[in-house]
């Protein structure tokens, strides 16, 4: 088995650094154990020897060959490890993988991030103790969800490393929950480490103030090569369709495995670039328009009924619903506005569902109009869609350089403006437009 790293694709040099910071990490929890000891310490926080009880648990875990060895207790504590870091990157770089990887390392037993420990088994499996994850369902992250987690960063790790805090998609933060969460790492507890995931530093993505305060560990868009082998090694996809996914994903590792394991992607690819040859007047392109918000619209709708479901039979349950007893139509009618809650998330998380859909298909639409622009200025690249070469060599021929580039130039304007919040379907219209004009 591979350690904790292993599934960080094309990551090399931010690999190294976050094997430094977790080492580092180790040896400031080794050095404070002695120091506890003498300050009289409860049990098993440390003995007069300078081994606590994480020593032994590392100990019962080691084996021969294990991933590096264990941070000594001489080195700098200090070294390569701080409270607070930024993990960015283009879309499908890994910047949660990298984040998760992270936190099991910090919660080894061998502050190596081993891959074989209880530390690193829970924490990759979601359900370690002393960390939290939190994954924006709905277009932002609220003041008051990030205020309940603050607070609970500051308690005192239960297994005795380090208490974690993974916050993906941190360019969701409200400017309130920014706030909240600037106090605590302008101040934080002795033992908690918060983990950010954001495409970039850019001021619009991260605050300033909470940039400064962060160390950033900057991701690259891994090349397809790199995807397609862990394809094939960790998902036992067939070579020749694990590099074609991982071409046509464009160095995204969860789109590419989608690509090469479900058909229905597949299908839906296969629509939206069909697009540029359907658009033959103004009413091809309202209509091509029409169908790419119904398809991210059901695309999206299949992908939350189910957790729709399952979280309105919860809460109807606990607030008694199909009880008989006295008080339980009484305690029904009072529910009311929990409902209306729940929905208004659930609408929340559909509009991100639809929103992110909808950016899977602009992003091959993009790697389309890019094919077209490199066959038209003789660039010694490959094509991203390889299926669709001889249709973007046409369009080469027809459109030339300057009418591919204003092509693919409106889908990228389509991206920012549906990010900036204009309705789907203007922005979806307008580019169709645009890609019909040239």
């Amino acid at each position: 088995m591979t350690d904790v790293f292993g599934d960080l694709v094309g990551q090399d040099e931010a690999v190294a650094t976050l094997r430094r910071a977790a080492a580092s990490a180790a040896a400031q929890l080794r050095a404070a154990a002695p120091v506890a000891a003498h300050a009289g310490a409860p049990a098993g926080a440390g003995d007069s020897e300078g081994h606590d009880d994480l020593d032994a648990l590392a100990e019962e875990f080691d084996e021969p060959g294990a991933d590096g060895p264990v941070a000594s207790p001489a080195a700098d504590p200090g070294a390569g490890m701080t409270h607070a870091w930024i993990f960015t990157g283009p879309p499908g770089s890994g910047r949660s993988v990298a984040a998760r990887a992270f936190a099991a390392a910090l919660q080894c037993v061998h502050g190596t991030g081993c891959g074989r420990c209880p530390g690193c088994h829970t924490t990759l499996a979601g359900t370690h103790a002393d960390v939290r994850l939190v994954v924006p369902e709905g277009l932002s992250i609220g003041v008051g969800e990030m205020r309940a987690l603050v607070l609970r960063a500051a308690s005192t790790p239960s297994g005795g490393r380090w208490q974690v805090v993974i916050i993906e998609d941190a360019d969701r933060l409200t400017e309130a929950a920014g706030n909240a969460l600037l106090k605590a790492v302008e101040e934080p507890p002795p033992r908690t480490v918060f983990l950010l995931c954001a495409p970039s530093t850019h001021p619009d993505d991260v605050s300033v103030t909470i940039r400064s305060r962060c160390r950033v560990v900057p991701l690259r868009q891994p090349p397809a090569g790199a995807v397609a082998e862990v394809l094939v090694r960790r998902d036992g996809i067939a070579p020749d369709v694990a590099e074609w996914a991982a071409a046509a994903a464009q160095g995204h590792v969860g789109r590419a495995r989608r690509l090469a394991r479900d058909p229905e992607a597949r299908q839906r690819r296969d629509a939206v670039l069909a697009v540029p040859r359907r658009l033959t007047g103004v009413g091809a392109a309202f209509d091509a328009a029409s169908a790419l918000i119904e398809a991210a619209e059901a695309e999206a709708a299949a992908s939350v009924a189910e957790a729709d479901e399952a979280e309105r039979a919860a809460l109807q349950t606990a607030l008694g619903a199909g009880g008989t007893g006295r008080g339980a139509a009484g305690a029904m009618r009072g529910a009311a506005g929990q409902l209306k809650d729940l929905e208004k998330r659930q609408k929340s998380r559909a509009t991100r569902a639809q929103r992110d859909a909808l950016d899977r298909a602009l992003v091959d639409l993009a790697g389309f109009y890019r094919d077209a622009l490199t066959m038209a200025l003789r660039a010694p690249v490959a094509p991203v869609h390889t299926d669709t070469a001889a249709l973007a060599g046409a369009g080469a021929q027809k459109w030339e350089a300057e009418g591919t580039l204003r092509r693919l130039e409106a889908v990228l304007e389509c991206r920012a403006a549906i990010e900036a919040n204009v309705k789907p379907r203007i922005a979806v219209e307008a580019m169709m437009l645009s890609l019909w004009r040239g």
